[in-house]
């Protein structure tokens, strides 16, 4: 009996990206796209004064409800890594980056979480003993470019504390992302499992922080039951299976590279629903993250790999 030969996996005809890979790379990309909504969604539905308690809906409830549909704990050492990837993923990033908000300036902000794609660049060199990719450098790199000239105005002002924590944000959840690339998922755990340990990890990592930082909850009226509805159900349910799906099955430095597409929506969505202004400098950094976060998805050039 002779068996089939094994397949190597072909290039989409278009995209360069391999055939398996584009259909993933869509939906992963769909998580930062629903992240890039958490600005407007913040400023024009939800109470103001309690950001904390609009992450700690994102993840915790959400958690809750996975854990419930998949009906699966972590079990042995499970127990551990998944606390530990909620606290890099998720408890540890949104606290800092919403303390880097109230110090910094939202694009300055903005501009150091994009720095992301170049941490997990360098990681993926320590953790996954990766050769480090020059071209998927040089993108991560006019990417960052290209979000600055978006969303810096020509008066930004610069906080050490506050770049600190942006910078703290964005280290933690690169180190969460190449951790979970590097350890998986259990077999016998599915993507809404896997996304739901680290939600309800990360969620009750939030609870006592947000109480304390900032007492009880705000009212909440049908506007705000919407906004909160949509981050926790789309922005942090919906959004984590698929990024966590996307992390375990595709090359890490090139999910990492998506995470640009968040500034790119929320920065269209001032425009459209805001009325912002949009001038060329904005039109060329838009048209430069754009481009990083396509060349990101292609194989590198002969002389740029490894």
């Amino acid at each position: 009996m002779t068996l089939p030969a094994a397949r190597t996996p072909s290039a989409d005809a278009i995209s360069g990206v391999p055939r398996g890979h584009l259909p993933r790379t869509v939906l992963t990309a769909v998580t930062p796209m629903a992240w890039g909504t958490t600005y407007i969604v913040t400023t024009e539905l939800l109470p103001a004064g309690h950001p904390l308690f609009a992450g700690l809906l994102r993840s915790l409830p959400g958690g809750l409800i996975a854990l419930a549909l998949s009906r699966r704990l972590p079990r042995g050492a499970w127990w551990a890594k998944a606390a530990a990837l909620g606290v890099l993923n998720i408890g540890l990033p949104f606290p800092l980056l919403y303390f880097a908000a109230a110090r910094l300036p939202g694009g300055v902000a903005a501009t150091l979480a994009a720095a992301q794609p170049l941490v997990i660049a360098l990681l993926a060199v320590a953790v996954l003993r990766e050769a480090l990719s020059a071209w998927r450098l040089a993108w991560g790199v006019l990417g960052v470019l290209g979000v600055g000239l978006m969303v810096i105005g020509p008066n930004a002002a610069f906080d050490q504390a506050g770049i600190a924590a942006a910078l703290g944000s964005a280290a933690s959840m690169a180190l969460g992302i190449t951790l979970t690339k590097r350890w998986g998922r259990p077999g016998a755990a599915g993507p809404t499992a896997f996304a739901g340990w680290q939600l309800t990890a990360g969620g009750l990592v939030l609870l006592p922080v947000t109480f304390l930082a900032e007492g009880a909850p705000p009212t909440i009226d049908a506007t705000a039951a919407c906004g909160y509805l949509w981050m926790g159900l789309v922005g942090g349910l919906l959004a984590y299976i698929l990024w966590f799906r996307g992390v375990t099955t595709l090359p890490v430095t090139s999910v990492a590279v998506l995470l640009l597409l968040s500034p790119l929506v929320a920065t269209t969505l001032g425009v459209v629903v805001l009325d912002q202004r949009f001038g060329p400098l904005q039109l060329a950094g838009f048209g430069l993250s754009l481009a990083a976060i396509v060349a990101g998805q292609l194989p590198a050039p002969a002389g740029l790999r490894g």
